[in-house]
């Protein structure tokens, strides 16, 4: 029979993987190439992803990355825009490319049925290469080619056929700008700076087009064990919006462990695994992080208030920003600000939570949030659905 992992085992190492044990000095780079990319649909809010794992951190050590295009923001894993890599940008796409194709099939398949998907990919490409736009743009140039068509539809069917990455100034923080995109291939190969960098940020220029082989499904499972394993295969196909991937997963050189559940969990035989009496760190999660988002179950980290928190949001673009005690789902935190205060407001629902620890951690988080007002947290205590 498999060894037994605990529940508070399989959460330890999750945690350790994903540098929620103890923050990492690792480069950001780095870090979001071992996470395999952070969910960052959201323009700013990721930041808070990569400082509650990054020792240190400060927002320009992503918004330059964004400048120099050495990160990006695309389309991948379940079809949602994350953070990743300019090479694991390239290396991802040709294989998640089918999970974007399902959905869109299926939401605009019909109003696409007349229209040359060859051709609507390479008339879509130049237009985005030409200039980077807005899907709401790009639908109404599109537009003058087929007339006929749903223009929303022709602009997500570009989505679907040609890699887009959403461009600067978009996504770099105390900064916004208009949802545009262009091509992976064309923003990675330029040289030249898309937008004036902030006052305080030397964007420098950007490196050549990376010859980077597509990713294979074993490599991709291989990474995405790294950062959330111990996990089984309903796991990894839920991170990644994949299927059929038992076949891959039983190719492969792999440990296998049950949970309490009895379900299999596949492993690295060399990743850490450490012991489940490790202490935990209070930590304060962005709402789309993807340590809530990455297992079919998410027991590992989600407690049951904490379930039904999550699960009162799910299907919408609003999520709530967690606050983990003890490695698992604790309370949920939000931010405010006036006349120049900003205001931590942290919930507990577990009246043993340890007060003072979330209350320092919360200083530390307005601390990077808006170095320049003044704080004020406050910590309560109340039930989940309050």
């Amino acid at each position: 029979m498999d060894p037994l992992l605990t529940r508070r085992a399989l959460n330890r190492a999750t945690l350790h993987r994903q540098f929620l044990l103890s923050r990492t000095g690792l480069p950001v780079l780095d870090v979001v190439e071992h996470l395999a990319g952070l969910q960052a649909q959201t323009p700013h809010t990721w930041y808070t992803g990569l400082w509650t794992r990054v020792e240190s951190f400060k927002p320009s050590d992503a918004a330059d990355l964004l400048l120099s295009r050495e990160l990006v923001r695309i389309a991948l894993q379940r079809s949602t825009i994350h953070l990743v890599t300019a090479r694991d940008c390239l290396a991802m796409r040709p294989l998640l490319q089918v999970v974007t194709e399902r959905g869109t099939r299926g939401a605009y398949g019909r109003k696409l049925a007349q229209v040359d998907l060859d051709e609507l990919a390479a008339v879509g490409r130049a237009l985005l290469e030409e200039r980077p736009m807005t899907f709401a743009e790009l639908g109404r140039a599109l537009a003058g080619r087929w007339p006929g068509v749903d223009p929303h539809a022709l602009g997500q069917g570009v989505r679907w056929l040609v890699p887009l990455v959403q461009v600067p100034p978009r996504g770099l923080w105390g900064r916004s700008g208009p949802v545009a995109h262009t091509s992976a291939e064309s923003w990675l190969s330029s040289s030249v700076p898309p937008v004036a960098p902030p006052p305080s940020v030397t964007a420098p220029a950007a490196t050549p087009p990376l010859a980077t082989p597509p990713m294979t499904a074993r490599e991709l499972v291989r990474r995405y064990l790294a950062a959330f394993g111990p996990a089984s295969v309903m796991d990894a196909q839920t991170w990644s919006g994949l299927t059929r991937l038992g076949e891959v997963v039983e190719s492969m050189d792999l440990v296998r462990f049950r949970d309490e559940s009895g379900r299999t969990l596949y492993d690295l035989p060399d990743a850490p695994r450490p012991a489940e009496d490790v202490p935990a760190p209070v930590r304060f999660m962005y709402d789309f992080d993807n340590l809530f988002l990455s297992y079919d179950d998410r027991s590992r980290t989600i407690t049951e208030a904490g379930a039904e928190v999550l699960g009162s949001f799910m299907g919408t673009n609003v999520m709530p920003r967690i606050v983990l005690v003890d490695g698992f789902t604790g309370g949920r935190w939000t931010v405010s600000r006036a006349k120049g205060v900003s205001r931590l407001e942290v919930r507990l629902w577990e009246p043993a939570a340890p007060v003072d620890e979330v209350e320092a951690e919360g200083r530390r988080l307005l601390e990077f949030l808006a170095p320049d007002d003044g704080h004020d947290v406050s910590v309560l205590h109340g039930p989940a659905h309050a």
